[in-house]
């Protein structure tokens, strides 16, 4: 489970991430969607433990972040747009040195060949992950996600660049982690792919949350029954747009 209460996040003086709350329960995938400099990755981030909020609470699981980091974060995994893998490791290297940092080397000599093979990343295992493409790179931070226990998992637009292939496994991979029980946050701007495999979204602008709830509710809230995600979500960021422009006038 992840909760995020009244986070802020600044940069600045610029509120990237201006209060927002909402929870992700364990058995469910949720979107998080907006347009650019909505706050996406920052709040993704934050969740990570990888930028220190200005204020709120997040929780994972049942611990604190910010009192309980280490236990926090062995329940997580993270999956980043911009995926920085140490180039002079191999990628076999990679995923031995994940199951040593959260202490399930049993676990990466079990799994590992059979990621690496799921991902067709097996004829790659012993290059440098310097000489992969980003497509290669984002395949192997997936395979890097999965190699431990983690209860939740955060990615930041995780299928840029992965084949379609790729795409498949990936999202098969998450619905079958959701059927077991994981708690799952994807941002992405594939509304589509988002309408086929979340649960339910949330939708952020400027920082804040706009909307949130399973399609069916955000189209009656949009009043856009039968509407497509896509549709919905031009409308309300539209009309946030608009009551914004108003309220600076």
């Amino acid at each position: 489970m992840v909760l995020v209460e009244n986070l802020v996040k600044s940069f600045k003086g610029f509120r990237a991430v201006d209060g927002i709350s909402f929870r992700v329960e364990p058995g469910e995938i949720v979107g998080l969607l907006g347009p650019n400099g909505a706050g996406k990755t920052t709040t993704l981030r934050c969740i990570a433990g990888i930028l220190k909020p200005d204020s709120g609470r997040i929780q994972i699981g049942e611990f604190d972040l910010e009192r309980q980091e280490q236990q926090a974060k062995r329940l997580l995994a993270f999956i980043p747009e911009m995926p920085n893998p140490y180039e002079l490791l191999t990628v076999r290297e990679h995923l031995k040195l994940v199951a040593m940092c959260y202490d399930t080397l049993p676990l990466y000599a079990e799994r590992a060949d059979e990621l690496l093979q799921r991902y067709e990343l097996a004829d790659k295992a012993n290059a440098l992950a310097g000489t992969l493409s980003k497509g290669m790179k984002q395949k192997l931070a997936v395979v890097c996600a999965l190699v431990h226990n983690a209860q939740v998992f955060l990615c930041d637009e995780p299928l840029m660049g992965i084949d379609p292939r790729g795409q498949y496994t990936f999202k098969a991979e998450l619905q079958r982690l959701r059927d077991e029980g994981a708690a799952i946050l994807v941002s992405t701007h594939q509304l589509d792919t988002a309408e086929r495999l979340c649960d339910r979204v949330i939708i952020m602008h400027k920082g804040r949350l706009l909307a949130e709830g399973t399609l069916g509710e955000l189209q009656q809230r949009a009043q856009m029954e039968g509407s497509t995600l896509e549709e919905v979500f031009l409308r309300l960021t539209a009309e946030s747009e608009q009551t914004a422009a108003v309220e600076t006038v």
